[in-house]
């Protein structure tokens, strides 16, 4: 929204001392309760195959002023998550927006079109690696339960960048209406700060705070998964 409904965050933090086997990607459904600068909302990530190698994986955010929607299609590449394609739709009141990007591999190039910019039309060159901010979420998850470095190129919204996420320990958190042990993890650029709470055995972020300018201004609670 800009009203930026959410969520250019993508995150998860790491258990640096420990290793454990990597999660297999498996269907799932998370409901989340939100918060948007102060606004009560919900949320749903879903994960679903889309034949042969590829998934299809979601964003659903509604409140009483809006509705936000992301959707990427991705495969399994060296043992990195690699988007495909990517859409995003947002409705606020009486606006909406939405924009489409395509990742050619062959080309080694992403593009977009929609209501974007035309300097955020690229093209933008892919590298080995690189991923998207919806798909941060997903990989963290894989990386914290292997122990690997939490340093990421994400190329979306017509640009890339680097995202390197720091661990500030561990904290205990109601998930579901349970306490659980959550590692906390940290990632900043200049006014934005993304703060992930990820539970041992969970596929998704716990918890995803996302401040602006020192402002909470999304919050998204795990309530229920399957």
């Amino acid at each position: 929204m800009n009203i930026r409904f959410p969520i250019r965050f993508a995150a998860v933090a790491a258990l640096a001392a420990a290793s454990f086997p990597a999660l297999a990607l498996q269907p799932f459904s998370a409901q989340y309760q939100a918060s948007y600068m102060g606004m009560s909302a919900s949320a749903q990530m879903q994960l679903a195959p889309a034949g042969g190698n590829r998934w299809s994986y979601s964003l659903n955010i509604r409140s009483n002023v809006g509705e936000y929607l992301r959707s990427t299609t991705f495969d399994e590449n060296g043992g990195r998550l690699r988007p495909l394609d990517h859409s995003e739709k947002t409705s606020v009141l009486i606006k909406r927006k939405s924009s489409q990007a395509t990742y050619d591999w062959n080309a080694r190039q992403a593009t977009w079109t929609g209501d974007v910019k035309p300097d955020r039309a690229g093209p933008v060159p892919l590298q080995p690696g690189d991923t998207n901010a919806l798909l941060v979420d997903l990989q963290l998850v894989q990386d914290i339960n292997a122990g690997k470095p939490l340093n990421y190129r994400s190329v979306d919204g017509g640009r890339a960048k680097a995202m390197k996420f720091v661990v500030n320990g561990k904290e205990k958190i109601q998930v579901a209406g349970q306490q659980r042990d959550a590692t906390k993890a940290t990632y900043s650029n200049d006014d934005k700060q993304i703060v992930v709470w990820v539970v041992s055995g969970i596929p998704v972020p716990a918890r995803i705070l996302q401040r602006e300018d020192g402002q909470d201004s999304i919050d998204l609670r795990l309530s229920s998964w399957k």
